[in-house]
């Protein structure tokens, strides 16, 4: 390629980026528009889930490369959280320190224009959202490799919250040290989830060595960054925050290891067009209780993609269900089964109908 053709494209890139740029502006614009419509009030709701989400599907599908739908939407992602920033700017609790996938689950929803806030455990996380001290909050709920995260289920058993969106992040896993190769490993901290996350790789190349389990894989980075002979299970991000060397990348055993995270508030989002409910239930104790308590969502055509039981804390062998289908609560079909429901369980609470996953 010659120079006057490289200066050619290089002058049609500039001519583009000033054209994006203006109409980014025009769009900030549009949002502080919004924010005089609704008049500051408390009780505006600035964020809007299911008008994200449907965005960021729109962007999706008019997608004709080369940037990858992913890639598109994440840079989409970006300008909206700028954009909002300038209506409400707003403050995200996640299960912290800083570093972890939690925070990483949070800024992939929210962009970065928001404030995360660090908390230590996933019951801080709720009451700093019940308080108002947050406006919402980010918990991890299930691992495609290791389950569920019971914590966060049994909070939903006394919280007022309501469940107003969900992320899924892929996983990767990283041995983060000090020292220059492996060898000089005597101790991996890291999550106990991690450590489950990573069994295979770490008997294959770090037989022998103990093993740690500490409240996060952030926190195992911070002490490899102040102990010697340590590495810890952590993500990139992490590196960088406590300035460690990646010493085995992507040491997850399963390539698809993908964790789903809840976003919790105060509302409930009305459809988007692609959404999911979640349930706590309670059944009598009689038999068949289970058939009963599921037979409405058959029968109205409600699929069910996810159940988990737990202990309800009320009684020896009395058992709750957090079930998700596929819906909103305001689809006639799913507002027909969850009447059903109501009239055969001995409890039933809708934790919240929110947007599915976009990517």
């Amino acid at each position: 390629m010659t120079n006057d053709a490289l200066k050619t494209i290089r002058a049609r890139i500039d001519g583009l980026d000033e054209k994006i740029q203006t109409l980014i502006s025009e769009r900030a614009a549009c949002a502080q528009e919004v924010a005089h419509l609704k008049n500051g009030g408390e009780e505006a709701d600035f964020y809007r889930p299911e008008r994200e989400a449907q965005v960021l599907r729109n962007v999706i599908a008019r997608n004709a490369g080369p940037l990858s739908g992913e890639e598109m939407a994440r840079l989409f992602r970006e300008i909206m959280s700028a954009c909002l920033a300038l209506e409400q700017p707003m403050r995200i609790a996640f299960l912290g320190p800083e570093g972890t996938f939690t925070q990483a689950a949070a800024l992939k929803h929210f962009g970065h224009s928001v404030a995360t806030v660090p908390l230590g455990a996933i019951d801080e996380v709720f009451r700093e959202v019940e308080s108002g001290a947050a406006h919402y909050g980010v918990v991890p709920v299930e691992n495609s490799t290791e389950g569920v995260v019971n914590h966060t289920l049994d909070m939903f058993l006394a919280s007022p919250l309501r469940i107003c969106g969900e992320v899924e992040l892929r996983i990767h896993h990283n041995l983060l040290g000090k020292l220059d190769d492996i060898a000089g490993i005597a101790r991996v901290y890291a999550h106990q989830q991690a450590l489950a996350q990573c069994r295979e790789w770490l008997e294959g190349h770090l037989a022998g060595i103990e093993h740690v389990a500490v409240s996060s894989n952030a926190e195992a980075a911070r002490r490899a960054a102040q102990e010697t002979g340590t590495a810890a299970i952590a993500s990139a991000a992490a590196a960088a925050i406590y300035d460690l060397k990646i010493l085995a990348a992507n040491i997850e055993d399963e390539p698809d290891n993908t964790t789903r995270f809840l976003v919790i508030g105060r509302q409930s989002p009305p459809p988007s067009g692609n959404d999911k409910t979640s349930l706590l239930l309670s059944m009598r104790n009689r038999p068949g209780a289970l058939h009963r308590l599921l037979e409405p969502l058959a029968r109205h055509g409600i699929s069910m993609t996810r159940i988990e039981s737990r202990p309800s804390r009320r009684g020896m062998w009395d058992y709750v269900f957090f079930i998700d289908i596929e819906g909103h609560s305001q689809d006639l079909a799913v507002a027909k089964a969850l009447q059903a429901l109501a009239d055969e369980a001995a409890m039933l609470k809708v934790l919240g109908s929110y947007p599915g996953a976009v990517l």
